[in-house]
């Protein structure tokens, strides 16, 4: 390993192939003030992340409450320290994370996960650089953060929920609870702190301003991804069109995901994903603020994210395995969690040396069978809930499920309030005491060097 890091020093070359004007590659996303202002910041915050997930549920917070904690660009283009993000490669990113990213305006610059591997070897093409920062770990594979930090020179902090990989290589570690401090070798845990869950400091009133009339509102949630969409979208339709048939009452929400539009939503249920055919649902038609399908039942669109206000005020969520599924249960709302393992489709959206495998054309028809039959028999917990209690909070339905088995549970629960009532509590009883982002924050802080907080 002490080959792969090399002296942080002897990496980062002259002070002038740090100071190069800023980069004018077409990939590398700047916010407007970036190029106005005329005296560099004295240090740098790089967040690293990855998926749609990490960013929606973990940067987004971290990035306002730093903002609020310290004056940074690009909120103030004269402040002595910037705050960039940093996407690393990810198999099950979208694409669109920088896009997303950029839209915030939380951030002097965006440089997606295409341009990881060159700001390693030339990080003055992105330049300038700042001699001091603090590189922040908040998804993908840890040891990037490590190499980033190293390169660059900066100081370095991990987020881990589970595990720290690298702990030699950190100034400061942040763990999710004490199951992961206790991983911990003795000789690192004092540099660590407990911080909590990230996901247990969303917005109370962005649950309570929902914005939603009254009723028996269902959450679908298909995914984010391509491999889960294709599978997602036509199934939760045929769902919807089948619990309403049970239940004419129930209304239904889709929170259209950032990395992806309400026209793929509609190309994803049409014949042009070859999924489609296999379910009953037919592509609906763009109504106003939703989709009618045709059947008629009417699914109201949120394209606002996050959609935490609405979701919160939902009774029940059929949703997709993913950072979703933390999502929904720091919010307390019920959920059944579905993995429909009867299209191989599905096989690219797992992690990992299976996804891999999946992925390649000529594998995929031969061991999708028996990695779906491998996966299912050696699986353990699934949703985000169940992993971190250990036990089942949220069903998981993980199979040749169908959307009228889906339907008719979704209506089980939907019959039993008292029931529904017991999974949010549970749920609640997970999330951990709200704090956790600002601690972060104030981690980082501490990392800085005293002149850009003074």
């Amino acid at each position: 390993m002490s080959q792969a890091l090399p002296d942080p020093a002897a990496e980062l070359g002259s002070r002038s192939s740090r100071d190069q004007p800023l980069s004018r590659d077409p990939a590398v996303v700047e916010h407007p003030g970036a190029a106005a202002a005329l005296v560099q910041p004295a240090a740098t915050i790089v967040l690293v992340s990855n998926g749609p997930g990490e960013l929606s549920t973990w940067v987004r917070p971290l990035a306002q409450e730093l903002h609020r904690l310290l004056p940074l660009r690009p909120r103030d283009p004269q402040a002595p320290c910037s705050l960039q993000l940093l996407l690393v490669p990810c198999p099950n990113a979208t694409g669109e994370e920088a896009r997303v990213a950029k839209g915030w305006g939380l951030f002097n610059r965006v440089l997606p996960a295409g341009r990881f591997w060159w700001l390693l070897l030339r990080p003055g093409r992105h330049g300038p650089w700042p001699r001091q920062g603090v590189v922040v770990f908040l998804g993908g594979d840890q040891f990037w953060t490590v190499l980033l930090s190293a390169r660059l020179g900066y100081r370095h902090l991990t987020y881990a929920e589970w595990v720290v990989r690298w702990p030699q290589w950190n100034d400061r570690i942040a763990t999710m609870g004490p199951k992961a401090a206790r991983r911990l070798a003795p000789r690192w845990r004092g540099r660590n702190v407990v911080v909590g869950d990230l996901m247990a400091d969303l917005s109370a009133s962005l649950q309570q301003d929902s914005g939603l009339p009254q009723g028996e509102w269902v959450a679908l949630l298909p995914g984010s991804k391509r491999a889960k969409l294709q599978v997602g979208v036509p199934f939760l339709l045929e769902a919807a069109d089948r619990l309403a048939a049970r239940r004419p009452g129930c209304r239904f929400v889709l929170p259209v995901a950032p990395t992806t539009s309400v026209a793929e939503l509609l190309a994803y249920a049409s014949p042009a994903n070859p999924i489609a055919r296999f379910f009953s649902s037919r592509q609906p038609q763009r109504q106003g603020d939703g989709l009618v399908t045709a059947a008629g039942t009417v699914i109201r669109l949120l394209e606002v994210h996050p959609a935490h206000g609405p979701l919160s005020q939902c009774r029940l969520a059929l949703t997709t395995v993913g950072a979703n599924t933390a999502e929904l249960g720091a919010l307390g709302l019920p959920m059944i969690v579905l993995v429909p393992t009867q299209h191989l489709h599905v096989m690219q959206a797992w992690d990992g040396w299976m996804g891999l495998l999946a992925r390649l054309p000529l594998a995929r028809r031969l061991l999708g069978v028996a990695l779906t039959a491998w996966r299912m028999r050696h699986r353990g917990f699934l949703a985000w809930p169940n992993i971190s209690a250990g036990r089942a909070v949220v069903p998981e339905r993980v199979g040749a499920i169908t959307p009228d088995q889906i339907a008719a549970e979704a209506a089980d629960w939907l019959d039993h309030p008292e029931r529904l009532a017991a999974m949010r509590a549970d749920l609640r009883s997970l999330r951990g005491r709200p704090g956790a982002v600002a601690s972060l924050a104030a981690l980082v802080r501490e990392l800085l060097p005293p002149g850009p907080v003074a």
